[in-house]
């Protein structure tokens, strides 16, 4: 039996949700399951990184040269998944009055 061939090169992927990511686009197998990577690469003002989908996620994939992957990667700016602070969580005030409800 003949192993399905992956993809690699440089690509532009329209996701669900009206999101869109271009970069180096690979195959890779993570925790079992085939999943596509996509390694964004440096932008003016944003660094590079690293993006698995799965391919649920997927709407499109247009194959590209390095070149138009990079302009599509500059226009589209995608951003790596930032830290997000969580305020510590707070309990609602005592009520004065214990027979309220």
């Amino acid at each position: 039996m003949e192993k399905a061939k992956g993809y690699e090169g440089w690509g532009i992927v329209e996701l669900f949700g009206h999101q869109t990511i271009a970069g180096r686009l690979s195959s890779e197998t993570v925790g079992g399951c085939p999943m596509l990577r996509v390694d964004v690469p440096e932008t003016e003002g944003a660094q590079a990184f690293t993006k698995f989908y799965g391919s649920g996620a997927i709407y499109a994939m247009t194959p590209t040269d390095e070149a138009t992957a990079h302009m599509a990667a500059h226009s589209i700016q995608a951003r790596p998944v930032e830290l997000w602070i969580v305020p510590t969580q707070r309990s609602l005030p005592a009520a004065e009055d214990k027979n309220f409800l």
